[in-house]
């Protein structure tokens, strides 16, 4: 799809982006971007996410000149690719979300240098007991902890912001996994370009 300057934009997400967004649209006055939000919860069942797009997608289908899809691949073997194809929309490049807040080369180098990590951003930060704890049984079985997390040798904390509440919850949830933590500041990443690339930037500049 052509990016036309300031034309009107869905930009349909998932709701883990959901701040992120906001505040670069906030920043950026991007008024012409209207956000929608599939549920974050959709990434414990990454093979509903495509179908979720597409009904959505279909629902809205004729309101927006452009339509940006709000995830990268996020383990669903190109189908938001097909999607994306299908509604002529564009979505942020990346495999996944550690991938485009780090940058794709920056999150390559890393982890091909060390696989061992596990990976947080802000939301996961903020939801980690929801998000992992729960959703993997640990909180009801906590021996699970060891099976899933017996490889990893440390955590990464991909920051969005500089949040000293969620520095310590990304700090407690390294410690409950017993894994080694560091802190990467990443701000928004390259999902703040793929909101303001269509947009001039003597426009786009933020305040």
């Amino acid at each position: 799809m052509t990016a036309v300057p300031h034309a009107r934009t869905l930009v349909l997400a998932c709701g883990a982006l959901a701040g992120e967004i906001t505040a670069i649209r906030k920043a950026y006055h991007l008024d012409h971007l209207e956000l929608d939000c599939l549920p974050a919860k959709l990434h414990l069942r990454p093979e509903l996410i495509a179908d979720a797009l597409r009904d959505r997608l279909r629902d809205r289908r004729g309101e927006f000149e452009r339509v940006l899809i709000g995830y990268a691949d996020c383990g669903t073997a190109g189908e938001i690719d097909d999607v994306c194809a299908e509604f002529d929309a564009d979505r942020i490049d990346g495999a996944h979300c550690y991938q485009f807040f780090a940058g794709i080369e920056r999150f390559d180098q890393i982890h091909a240098s060390d696989p061992t990590i596990f990976w947080l951003t802000d939301f996961l930060a903020r939801h980690f007991d929801l998000f992992v704890i729960n959703a993997l049984g640990i909180a009801d079985h906590p021996e699970l902890a060891e099976l899933y997390f017996g490889n990893y040798t440390r955590l990464i904390y991909l920051a969005q912001t500089d949040d000293a509440d969620l520095d310590l919850r990304a700090q407690a949830a390294a410690e409950r996994l017993g894994l080694r933590y560091e802190r990467m500041y990443t701000g928004f990443g390259d999902l703040e370009p793929a909101l303001v690339g269509a947009v001039p930037v003597s426009i786009a500049s933020p305040p």
